[in-house]
């Protein structure tokens, strides 16, 4: 699977009402994390359900030059790892430099190897989201941690149990410190913990493996650490982002479209609020259907930590409230930069006002307007993308490379459910 360049781009032709079915594939913010736990065993690790994206890609290259044997199955959507020949503890910064989830290692080999060096980790420019939670809780499993101008150098016998308090709920760090605290001596409890339901997966698998866990998806987790860990065999959960994507276009474009491969209660947050925004939400053991035969109305959302409303999905709902009667308000409380994207819209007609940089108030309903707009990152690119199925006229969504990072044939499954769609 070769890696695209920034010169990617997507036309989509609006006015097209989104019909079908279409299957949900695996999340890559779960399969990330899971990669990573390889790290910790030397025995061989399954992972099902991959899905096929540029992050994974890059996850796949990282483990290898650390010395990790990984074969990519891209017909089977399956990886299998095998990290019993580690070699080096740092992996490369051009890779680390492209994505955030890169960082995960280091929890991994410092609990297994005692060292692990990375420069801070690139990705998603969504404002300040330093890795200090993750650094903390290395301290207070007893490491010794430099930071230094070129990045951060770990080093440790092995780890001691302990009790960490962590300052706010981040997704990585949680993942981080409960993958270390696997093979830490004695018992550790993280405090304020994330809850998201990959992190839960990550839970499960590290389960599998050995590990004695208690407390996953609540803000408490416990951990008695054991001496070693096996290999797991284990499968990605359904992208709820993926799927809430494709919720939203069915809405926007007043579809009717069946989501398979969709877990209910992941999807909680969005489904409360398509329905306060007037679209029709049922459910059948793993599938959803969404459909808006009549006017969407305005709402309100805070993008918060699981269980709040993704602070992934907040921008393509931010396309909803543009066709929504009335005044609909946007809250980021996850990342202080995330509504950058705002002016995009704003290039294509939106009625946009911006209360600060994590506030919005967005006027509706408008008739969007073809043109060519960039996308600054994954989400942004998908809300760009939803912005061009109703908008009148082309739209021309440049750098769409991004998209690649989190969506796997965003613009196939979409093409199929009607859109006039395509790269260019």
């Amino acid at each position: 699977m070769a890696i695209t360049t920034a010169t990617e781009r997507i036309r989509t032709i609006g006015g097209r009402v989104l019909r079908g079915r279409v299957a949900i594939g695996g999340a890559k913010n779960a399969a990330l994390p899971a990669m990573a736990a390889a790290l910790l065993t030397e025995e061989e690790c399954v992972l099902e359900n991959v899905p096929l994206l540029e992050d994974v890609v890059v996850m796949t290259e990282l483990l290898r030059a650390l010395g990790a044997e990984v074969d990519l199955d891209t017909e089977r959507h399956r990886v299998r790892i095998r990290a019993a020949d580690i070699e080096s503890f740092e992996p490369p910064p051009e890779l680390v430099a492209r994505m955030r989830a890169s960082f995960l290692v280091t929890g991994p080999l410092l609990a297994r190897f005692g060292r692990a060096r990375s420069i801070p980790p690139g990705g998603c420019q969504l404002g300040s989201r330093p890795v200090d939670v993750d650094l903390r809780g290395f301290r207070k499993f007893g490491a010794q941690v430099e930071v230094t101008e070129s990045g951060f150098e770990l080093r440790s016998g092995r780890l001691r149990g302990c009790e960490i308090y962590m300052d706010y709920p981040s997704h990585t760090g949680t993942e981080n410190l409960l993958m270390a605290a696997c093979l830490a001596q004695g018992t550790t409890t993280i405090l304020n913990a994330a809850a998201e339901p990959e992190i839960v997966n990550l839970g499960q698998i590290l389960q599998d493996m050995g590990a004695r866990i208690n407390g996953l998806g609540t803000s408490r987790i416990v951990v008695q650490g054991v001496d070693r860990l096996r290999g797991y065999r284990a499968s990605v959960l359904p992208d709820r982002l993926e799927a809430g994507t494709l919720a939203i276009a069915a809405a926007i474009t007043h579809g009717e479209v069946i989501l398979d491969h969709v877990r209910e209660a992941d999807m909680a947050p969005l489904t409360h609020k398509l329905r306060e925004a007037g679209a029709e939400v049922w459910w059948s053991e793993s599938s959803m259907l969404v459909r808006a035969p009549g006017p969407l109305y305005a709402t309100e959302i805070q993008a918060l930590p699981f269980p709040g409303f993704p602070t992934d999905l907040q921008a393509a709902f931010a396309v909803l409230m543009t066709q929504a009667q009335g005044r609909s308000r946007i809250f980021e409380r996850v990342f202080n930069d995330r509504l950058r994207y705002t002016s995009e819209l704003q290039r294509m007609g939106a009625r946009i006002e911006l209360i600060d940089r994590q506030q919005a108030i967005i006027e509706g309903p408008v008739k969007l307007q073809g043109t060519a707009v960039r996308a600054l990152d994954i989400r942004s690119g998908a809300c760009l993308v939803l912005a061009g199925l109703v908008a009148e006229g082309e739209t021309i969504v440049l750098e769409a490379h991004h998209l690649r990072r989190g969506y796997e044939d965003l613009v196939g499954k979409l093409a199929a459910l009607g859109a006039d769609i395509h790269y260019a």
